[in-house]
């Protein structure tokens, strides 16, 4: 058999996949498995048990990030192929898993088949991409990149119980010693479901990614004053959970206004002392804008900024803001979508081009080598969610691209 004719085994990707996904089950499907939780160090001992029984050199990093390298004919940087495993509270089974899994799956095909590449391979799971417990998402490729320090990343404090990352490393035994930064890589390869509804809408199975919108965490602290619910007059009232309602309103709007593909959300509120019979006196929550047009985006958060500014004068409440994550719009290597569409051509798949609302690996690995992405359709546009699904015939059928693209970019 020549590589061109090889296929991945279906039926053994979707068993990892099912294996993995058992961990952090939740009641009715989905899963649960945050950055740094017991049950991200039970999925991470899975997956590094795969890789080991695949023969791949498994290395971690400082920051706990997964790479496993199965060697080329000749020596240089690999061909990485992967994505994260951990998941938001409400999380599917695909996920970021499926990157990660497929990436396996990749190589144990080849083993199978006796087939040696030019180049390495590596297949990454990176540390807290969601950026569930704690900020920023993309955690693992932006250290592992080199764009933020360990250090930086160690201090960061959980949302859900204040301990740091390095503490919970530590904790789940996943603190290495591989040096993070600067990464030699020849090209980077992200297989993904698209979390959104354009390919299920058109009945397609393969998206070949352009790039990824821009991405704007704004953390918002409002400082009011508590008072009673019944006795204080609404004109006397400094009311903190009222600037984070009119705040949701606003961004709602604000996404009509901007126009093209602008999206903000309010996410997550805190309200202190959270009473039903009385006038909340301080709140958190935090503002998601994105868009792919870099100045489109620095307009929202402008208006944005404007809008808080005017409500806390009106208001008498303080307002104190704190960027968690920002990321500009990333464009993929026209090269590496070309091959994906040729992959994709050779299976008998048309490949729609589109952008990633969600952000990715994919875009913080680009900065340090080419790179693009392989979507396959979310039943619905629904992810980050337990009813989040995708047909098994095209789980398969993304995984067999990533095998063809890698195939030409390895050898």
């Amino acid at each position: 058999m020549t590589a061109r004719n090889l296929n991945i085994d279906g039926q053994r990707l979707l068993s990892r996949l099912k294996a993995l996904g058992e961990i952090g089950a939740l009641e009715g499907g989905g899963v649960c498995r945050l950055a740094l939780s017991d049950e991200d160090r039970l999925a991470r001992d899975l997956v590094t048990s795969w890789m080991r029984e695949l023969g791949l050199e498994v290395r971690i990093d400082r920051l706990g990030n997964i790479v496993g390298t199965r060697p080329g004919v000749e020596d240089g940087p690999p061909v990485m192929m992967g994505s994260h495993i951990d998941t938001v509270r409400t999380g599917g089974l695909y996920d970021g898993s499926l990157g990660v899994l497929a990436g396996l799956e990749v190589v144990e095909t080849l083993n199978d088949a006796g087939i040696a590449t030019r180049r390495p391979i590596a297949v990454a799971a990176f540390t807290n991409e969601e950026g569930a417990r704690f900020a920023p998402d993309m955690m693992g490729s932006l250290v592992f990149e080199g764009s933020m320090s360990v250090e930086e990343a160690h201090a960061v404090t959980a949302v859900d119980d204040g301990t740091t990352v390095g503490e919970n490393l530590a904790r789940i035994g996943y603190e290495g010693v591989a040096p993070c930064g600067a990464p030699a890589l020849h090209a980077f390869l992200e297989l993904h479901i698209e979390q959104g509804p354009v390919l299920d809408e058109e009945g397609l199975v393969i998206g070949a990614v352009e790039g990824v919108q821009g991405i704007s965490w704004t953390e918002v602290r409002v400082a009011g004053v508590s008072n009673h619910a019944g006795t204080t007059p609404m004109r006397l009232r400094h009311d903190a959970g009222y600037v984070a309602g009119a705040t949701i309103g606003f961004v709602r709007e604000l996404a009509s206004l901007i126009g093209g593909d602008q999206v903000a959300t309010v996410g997550r509120i805190e309200l202190y002392p959270n009473l039903v019979n009385v006038v909340p006196g301080s709140c958190t929550f935090t503002v998601d804008l994105r868009n792919s047009d870099e100045e489109c985006l620095r307009e929202a958060e402008q208006r944005l900024h404007a809008f808080l500014d005017d409500l806390a004068t009106r208001e008498g409440v303080e307002i104190t803001r704190h960027a968690l994550a920002r990321f500009v719009p990333t464009r993929f290597d026209e090269d590496m979508v070309r091959l994906i569409e040729r992959s994709a051509a050779a299976l008998g798949h048309s490949a729609r081009r589109l952008s990633s609302g969600a952000g990715h690996d994919a875009q913080i690995i680009a900065r340090a080598c080419p790179a693009a992405m392989i979507f396959v359709p979310s039943h619905r546009g629904i992810s980050h969610n337990i009813d989040e699904h995708t047909e098994p015939d095209h789980l398969v059928a993304g995984a067999n691209v990533l095998l063809g693209t890698l195939l030409d970019l390895a050898d």
